[in-house]
């Protein structure tokens, strides 16, 4: 999908659920800005607040593309920013704090995801928003919260310290081994970014009875203890890892001729129809094979060499396609070249393509929006922002100012 493209173009008429709904959003990197391009692919109106100079930290990630004007703008920001405006206020300044908290007003939700007590210190936390304007709704996303104490409340934190916290490395590796970090990409920061959508579309719902807004703090080690759930069911439950003895499933890659396939085992019927289609149908009456306590046993020694020589005939889709027709839940372990050729991913339009400004001919690859709705038309989505694009815009239209206070304020590099 190009950038700027629509789809499903007969629900436009419709509009879209959050048309009308406003965001006022100091944000950085990758958690709340995954948030907020999610509601503005939902129809919400996002004003992105940043440093006047040189935006917020995710432009400084790598690998970067520069910007018209010779910038560097990061892999980070690209892929959360599209659809925004950017506001460039320095907010640690008087002058900055005052328009911000003006701006407040005109916005139905400002959202935040500094370190914890960072807005507060700046005269710009909950209370001080909700005093001037109780009827918006605040959202904070940080590490570890702010409506609550704990021991870890100022640790900054980024996705790959909230997942480790979550117990999830120490789950899959124990704990003899260094854990391998970030196996999922930023699981923290976007399933963080995911319950404070949440957060404000319950909001936004309890304030069309109540007219009120309210606090949404999401942290970003609870929303991994939720994503990460079996680490302390399943030792509630009592599974422990001991030598020897593993989970009662199956759930391993297995080598097909050009790459791996994943399979997933959870049923003895499905154990039973893979030993008929890699030809051993002999493990159907094996004592050691009579349930799935035997699976995690035997993995290493019978069951994984005898896949991998079926699978080895196979590429990894050939070997997941056989699989799936047999009731067996199987996919190939794709690269990213594997992804950006899916059919299934041109088909939903998981892709979105954004060209370069920097004379590199090949476009930057942005992740489509995954909630699809029959009646909200997809797109036309607009791109990133540049460092305070449209900060005399809003600035006029919201507050009225002036271009000699415009002026002002940016000889006072407010703005």
């Amino acid at each position: 999908m190009r950038l700027g493209d629509i789809t499903n173009a007969d629900a436009a008429t419709f509009g879209k659920p959050l048309d009308g709904v406003r965001i006022l959003a100091a944000e950085q990197m990758q958690a709340l800005p995954y948030a907020t391009q999610m509601l503005a692919r939902l129809g919400a109106e996002v004003v992105k607040v940043e440093h006047p100079v040189h935006g917020e930290s995710g432009r400084a990630s790598t690998p970067a593309m520069l910007d018209p004007e010779g910038r560097k703008v990061g892999a980070t920001y690209l892929r959360n920013n599209l659809n925004k405006r950017s506001l460039g206020i320095d907010l640690k300044s008087p002058e900055g704090r005052d328009l911000f908290l003006a701006l407040a007003g005109h916005f139905d939700v400002v959202a935040e995801n500094f370190k914890a007590g960072t807005m507060d210190r700046m005269g710009l936390g909950y209370e001080a928003i909700a005093a001037a304007h109780p009827q918006v709704i605040y959202v904070s996303i940080s590490g570890f919260g702010n409506a609550a104490e704990t021991p870890y409340r100022d640790w900054p934190a980024y996705a790959s310290i909230v997942e480790a916290m979550s117990g999830i490395y120490e789950y899959k590796t124990g704990p003899d081994q260094p854990p391998v970090t970030i196996p999922v990409g930023a699981l923290g920061d976007i399933s963080s970014a995911l319950f404070a959508v949440i957060g404000v579309l319950a909001a936004l719902r309890h304030r069309e009875r109540t007219g009120l807004g309210q606090y949404v703090d999401i942290a970003m080690l609870d929303a991994m203890v939720a994503m990460t759930d079996v680490v302390t069911n399943f030792w509630s439950m009592g599974v422990r890892r001991e030598p020897g003895k593993g989970l009662e499933v199956i759930s391993e890659g297995f080598k097909a001729s050009d790459g791996y396939v994943v399979v997933q085992i959870s049923r003895e019927h499905q154990f039973a129809a893979l030993a008929e289609l890699i030809g051993h149908p002999e493990w159907n009456d094996d004592p050691r094979f009579e349930t799935r306590a035997g699976w995690a046993p035997n993995l290493e020694s019978v069951i994984r060499p005898a896949v991998d020589a079926w699978a080895s005939t196979r590429t990894k889709l050939e070997a997941a396609s056989e699989l799936t027709k047999v009731g067996i839940a199987a996919g190939p372990s794709n690269s990213a070249s594997d992804v950006i050729a899916d059919p299934h991913v041109a088909a939903r339009n998981m892709l979105v393509e954004v060209p370069r400004t920097d004379g590199v001919d090949t476009d930057i690859l942005v992740p489509g929006n995954p909630v699809k709705l029959s009646r909200v038309a997809e797109g036309p989505e607009t791109r990133v922002p540049w460092v305070g694009e449209h900060t005399d815009a809003v600035l006029r239209a919201e507050l009225g100012l002036d271009d000699a206070t415009l002026a002002q304020l940016r000889e006072q590099n407010v703005i």
